[in-house]
């Protein structure tokens, strides 16, 4: 990636309210491509991937915000245990994999082994360079079986991803999401650049390319996304009769009772 786009100028700030007047469109976008997920039984995979900051959590909670947890399903494996350490890499990957009807974001994907894990010592060499090696097919096979496979790197520019971090520091209500990991990623910029180009070269094919997605402004790199997202499969609206409200059935005498109901204060 060139240096021009990783320090792209943001653009003129978006309002509040035009931000979540497209958002409220997209989000009923993605209920109706649910529908249609669901009546022909599609099987997508989504991965986020991206510097750390750079927005890949806001894109996916405003993806899953207004659907069903059932069939859009946000996956964030943790740090593998030991048993996990000797099977196959993509095998605790395998079995987070969609059945017929299921959308699943990868929040960090099996692209862990082309990125931290090479940065951070976490795989020898060999194992980074296999990966690199066979991730291509491994993605051809899953396209080849009916799998839809979209890839979404998020960037995001020096200057931004410093600023972002420092309100991780003073905001109480952020610092959660500041770890050791994302305090290595800042000191370690061009080790991930170097990672993250190396990655591009290797793994960005006709069946399975890399989108990317500028993050240096929140609000549109979400829009951005979902639009993209909503863009790559082909979906109609479901037609359905629209459900009539039943009247309350007959009480038949029915009285609440007096019962001493330990109700929360009312402080607001």
């Amino acid at each position: 990636m060139s240096k021009k786009n990783s320090k792209a100028p943001q653009a003129n700030k978006m309002s509040r309210k035009k931000y979540e007047k497209e958002l409220f469109k997209l989000q009923a976008e993605l209920c109706t491509l649910q529908e249609w997920v669901v009546a022909k039984g599609l099987r997508i995979i989504v991965l986020f991937e991206g510097r750390d900051a750079a927005g890949k959590g806001g894109a996916i909670k405003r993806i899953v915000e207004r659907t069903s947890s059932r069939i859009f399903r946000v996956n964030a494996l943790p740090t593998p245990d030991e048993r996990q350490k000797t099977q196959l890499y993509l095998q605790r990957y395998i079995e987070r994999f969609p059945a017929a009807g299921e959308v699943i974001l990868f929040d960090r994907s099996w692209y862990n082994r082309a990125n931290v894990e090479p940065v951070m010592g976490f795989c020898t060499k060999k194992q980074y360079e296999r990966f690199l090696m066979n991730v291509p097919s491994f993605e051809n096979y899953l396209i080849k079986d009916g799998i839809i496979l979209i890839k979404y790197w998020f960037e995001v520019s020096m200057e931004e991803q410093t600023r972002r971090f420092k309100s991780r520091i003073t905001d109480p209500r952020k610092q959660w999401k500041l770890s050791p990991m994302d305090l290595e990623s800042h000191r370690r910029w061009y080790d991930y650049s170097r990672t993250r180009d190396r990655m591009f070269e290797a793994t960005d094919t006709p069946w399975a390319p890399w989108n990317v997605i500028d993050g240096n402004d929140k609000k549109r790199a979400r829009l951005n996304c979902i639009a993209h997202l909503l863009s790559q499969i082909p979906y109609k609206k479901i037609k359905r009769k629209k459900p009539k409200l039943p009247p309350r059935q007959d009480s038949k005498g029915y009285k609440e009772p007096d019962y001493p109901y330990r109700w929360v204060p009312k402080k607001y």
